[in-house]
Protein backbone atom coordinates (compact mmCIF):
# COMPACT_ATOMS: atom_id res chain seq x y z
CA UNK A 1 0.00 0.00 0.00
CA UNK A 2 2.59 2.42 0.72
CA UNK A 3 4.32 1.43 -2.24
CA UNK A 4 1.20 2.23 -4.48
CA UNK A 5 0.86 6.10 -2.43
CA UNK A 6 4.63 6.58 -3.35
CA UNK A 7 4.24 5.67 -7.15
CA UNK A 8 1.37 8.02 -6.96
CA UNK A 9 3.03 10.65 -5.68
CA UNK A 10 6.31 10.49 -7.96
CA UNK A 11 3.33 10.41 -10.81
CA UNK A 12 2.05 13.21 -9.10
CA UNK A 13 5.15 15.47 -9.20
CA UNK A 14 6.03 14.40 -12.73
CA UNK A 15 3.49 15.86 -13.97
CA UNK A 16 3.64 18.95 -12.06
CA UNK A 17 7.64 19.21 -12.88
CA UNK A 18 6.29 19.33 -16.39
CA UNK A 19 3.45 21.81 -15.98
CA UNK A 20 5.99 24.29 -14.95
CA UNK A 21 8.79 24.07 -17.25
CA UNK A 22 5.62 24.51 -19.83
CA UNK A 23 5.62 28.03 -19.67
CA UNK A 24 9.23 28.99 -19.34
CA UNK A 25 9.82 27.00 -23.31
CA UNK A 26 6.65 28.76 -24.67
CA UNK A 27 6.68 32.19 -26.50
CA UNK A 28 10.58 32.98 -25.30
CA UNK A 29 13.03 32.82 -27.85
CA UNK A 30 16.41 30.46 -27.49
CA UNK A 31 19.65 33.05 -26.67
CA UNK A 32 22.60 31.81 -28.31
CA UNK A 33 25.77 33.07 -26.90
CA UNK A 34 28.60 33.52 -29.18
CA UNK A 35 31.81 32.81 -27.10
CA UNK A 36 34.27 32.38 -30.37
CA UNK A 37 34.27 35.92 -29.63
CA UNK A 38 36.76 35.47 -26.34
CA UNK A 39 39.13 34.84 -29.32
CA UNK A 40 39.06 38.95 -30.43
CA UNK A 41 39.89 39.81 -26.80
CA UNK A 42 43.55 40.37 -25.85
CA UNK A 43 45.67 39.04 -23.00
CA UNK A 44 45.74 41.85 -20.39
CA UNK A 45 48.83 42.06 -17.97
CA UNK A 46 49.14 45.49 -17.06
CA UNK A 47 53.15 46.03 -18.10
CA UNK A 48 53.98 48.85 -19.97
CA UNK A 49 54.20 46.50 -23.92
CA UNK A 50 51.03 45.69 -23.13
CA UNK A 51 47.47 47.41 -24.41
CA UNK A 52 45.84 49.98 -22.46
CA UNK A 53 43.08 48.89 -19.73
CA UNK A 54 40.68 51.15 -21.41
CA UNK A 55 41.26 48.89 -24.74
CA UNK A 56 41.19 45.91 -22.86
CA UNK A 57 38.05 46.76 -21.23
CA UNK A 58 36.46 48.13 -24.00
CA UNK A 59 37.07 44.64 -26.33
CA UNK A 60 34.80 42.68 -23.67
CA UNK A 61 32.15 45.39 -23.94
CA UNK A 62 31.95 45.63 -27.76
CA UNK A 63 32.40 41.39 -27.88
CA UNK A 64 30.19 40.55 -24.99
CA UNK A 65 27.40 42.60 -26.92
CA UNK A 66 27.96 41.18 -30.01
CA UNK A 67 28.27 37.54 -28.48
CA UNK A 68 25.36 38.48 -26.59
CA UNK A 69 27.03 38.15 -23.17
CA UNK A 70 25.60 38.72 -19.95
CA UNK A 71 27.44 40.67 -17.17
CA UNK A 72 28.29 37.49 -15.25
CA UNK A 73 30.10 36.50 -18.49
CA UNK A 74 32.39 39.57 -19.26
CA UNK A 75 33.35 39.47 -16.05
CA UNK A 76 34.65 35.66 -16.32
CA UNK A 77 36.27 36.35 -19.73
CA UNK A 78 37.92 39.31 -18.03
CA UNK A 79 39.11 37.33 -15.23
CA UNK A 80 40.10 34.54 -18.14
CA UNK A 81 42.06 37.08 -20.24
CA UNK A 82 43.95 38.49 -17.69
CA UNK A 83 47.89 37.43 -17.67
CA UNK A 84 51.13 38.36 -16.18
CA UNK A 85 50.99 40.78 -13.01
CA UNK A 86 47.54 40.99 -13.37
CA UNK A 87 46.47 37.37 -12.72
CA UNK A 88 48.90 37.41 -9.87
CA UNK A 89 47.31 40.45 -8.47
CA UNK A 90 43.87 38.57 -8.79
CA UNK A 91 44.60 35.48 -7.30
CA UNK A 92 45.87 37.68 -4.63
CA UNK A 93 49.75 36.70 -4.79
Amino acid sequence: MAEAQLRTELAETKAELQRLKEPISVGKPTIHKDLSLISLIPKWSESETGIPLKEFLSSIKSSGRMGLWQKADKLEIAILRLSDVAKQFYNGK
